[in-house]
């Protein structure tokens, strides 16, 4: 029973671990561990930083269970995976039901802003051009913040 996340309230770690089992999943240690590693995060982490982060609540923590955890949320809408540099990937919360992020390349600070732009009749002339069928899109918008200009 999949619940898209559309309740920008939810700060702390008990109130996503509310509405996760709400949704119909376990509250397990491990997903306690990493949810209370991103509510206290400020900007967008990798799976890697996630679980040196998480792992001061759950000393047993594995990276496996991380990247599950984190590809459960992301589903769900409570996460948005976002491409870096080097072909990294990492994962920010979001605030809008559709949103996007600009992301500072130097502190790594990432600022949602809601994606209220009609995108359709570029996908729709691409996919002409191209013959490809548009599913979905990510935008995302990277520089420097104001702190590090």
């Amino acid at each position: 029973m999949k619940t898209l996340f559309n309740n920008p309230g939810l700060t702390g770690a008990d109130e996503v671990g509310n509405w996760l089992q709400q949704s119909g999943y376990r509250l397990t240690r491990p997903r306690k561990a990493v949810i209370q590693a991103l509510t206290e995060a400020n900007d967008w982490l990798r799976p890697e930083d996630l679980l040196a982060l998480a792992r001061r609540y759950w000393r047993p923590l594995g990276l496996v269970t991380v990247y599950r955890t984190v590809t459960l949320l992301a589903e769900l809408g409570y996460l948005r995976r976002v491409h870096l540099e080097d072909r990294c990937v990492g994962y920010v919360r979001t605030e809008f039901v559709h949103g996007h992020h600009l992301l500072c390349r130097t502190c790594h600070q990432a600022v949602e802003f809601p994606g209220t732009e009609d995108l359709s009749p570029l996908m729709e002339r691409i996919s002409q051009d191209t013959g490809f069928q548009v599913e979905h899109h990510l935008l995302e918008l990277v520089g420097l913040c104001p702190d590090c200009q």
